[in-house]
């Protein structure tokens, strides 16, 4: 059976660092379609150059665009065994797109970070990213201002400053809080508190998963809609 998990919260939640350190524990990939969009922008490529400038407004990219992104990702072999999405879906059209996607596959566990919005501006406020590699900081860091996995120096993203931050607060208020609601009534639905220390809430999703992955949810192919 695959272990196929979607990461939902707003930003600053954890996801990413919750992702990656889930991911590498079950051995799966972690596919965040950020660090993708960031790839492709510091290609340069026509798609990067036009995400930028939408990411620099705190905005979403469009759907057509993400759903693709993640079609193409999912059609990879590495996923046989399961994947952490993180990013996507993030909008009801890129979820409907997703459960499309997951035709013949184990059913997705959907996971959402909940986290007090002040405690979410104080981490964005705060939050670090490698130039090098794209790693968010996430206090394991030896050196102050450099990457533990690579070496590379710590900046701040360009889209957790203060005006971009509370753009992006609305975004996901009108986008993206409502997905919570698209996957409420799913057996393998979960909310975790995310507002607690970094091994907490990795014990918490981990509970969860299993949970799910040994209960009714998975039997009954996820309660998809």
């Amino acid at each position: 059976m695959s272990t196929n998990v979607i990461m939902l919260g707003p930003p600053g939640a954890g996801k990413g660092t919750q992702g990656e350190r889930f991911a590498m524990g079950h051995r799966i990939p972690r596919i965040s379609t950020g660090d993708i969009l960031r790839d492709e922008i510091h290609s340069g490529s026509a798609m990067g150059l036009a995400a930028k400038l939408v990411m620099d407004r705190g905005e979403l990219v469009g759907d057509q665009v993400m759903i693709g992104i993640v079609t193409e990702r999912l059609s990879r072999p590495d996923v046989a065994n399961g994947f952490v999405l993180d990013g996507f879906p993030r909008t009801v059209t890129q979820a409907q797109a997703l459960d499309g996607l997951m035709d013949g596959r184990d059913p997705l566990i959907v996971l959402d970070i909940v986290v007090p919005e002040a405690e979410l501006a104080r981490r964005l406020g705060s939050r670090m990213i490698c130039e090098s590699c794209g790693h968010n900081a996430d206090g394991r860091e030896i050196s102050p201002g450099v990457c533990h996995f690579c070496g590379g120096k710590l900046t701040q993203r360009p889209d957790d400053n203060a005006a971009v931050v509370l753009e992006r607060f609305k975004v996901y208020q009108k986008a993206t809080k409502p997905l919570v609601d698209f996957y409420r009534t799913r057996p393998t639905f979960r909310s975790i508190n995310g507002a607690q220390s970094l091994d907490r809430v990795a014990a918490d999703l981990n509970a969860a998963v299993e949970d799910i992955s040994n209960g009714a949810g998975m039997a009954s192919g996820g309660g998809k809609r």
